[in-house]
């Protein structure tokens, strides 16, 4: 089966270090080594972090000479929050049914 990019999102942040890096990413752009100085890991296990991040679409990065910089990509929640919406949708229709059918008993 293919993945989705709802799958690839919950890929991306289903590691508890990439949601580490998205938290950090939300206060400005940083470089891979600024990323790595908290974590406690190498520049290189960062960099394969921040390739499934911006293969979700959550991160973007680019290499101004030696320093590579990322910073969040908003828009990558996109598919996530349409995914959100319609799995309420479904369960508020369902939810209201189940309502209705108490109700008339």
């Amino acid at each position: 089966m293919k993945a989705t990019p709802v799958d690839r999102l919950f890929e991306a942040l289903g590691d508890p270090t990439r949601r580490a890096i998205v938290e950090r990413l939300s206060d400005g752009a940083a470089s891979v080594s600024r990323l790595a100085e908290p974590l406690g890991i190498t520049v290189t296990a960062v960099g394969q972090h921040l390739r499934v991040l911006e293969g979700s679409g959550l991160v973007r990065s680019e290499k101004i000479g030696r320093v590579r910089t990322c910073r969040l990509e908003p828009a990558g929640l996109a598919a996530l929050e349409q995914w959100i919406a319609h799995c309420r949708r479904t369960w508020e229709k369902r939810i209201d049914r189940l309502a209705d059918i108490l109700g008339e008993e």
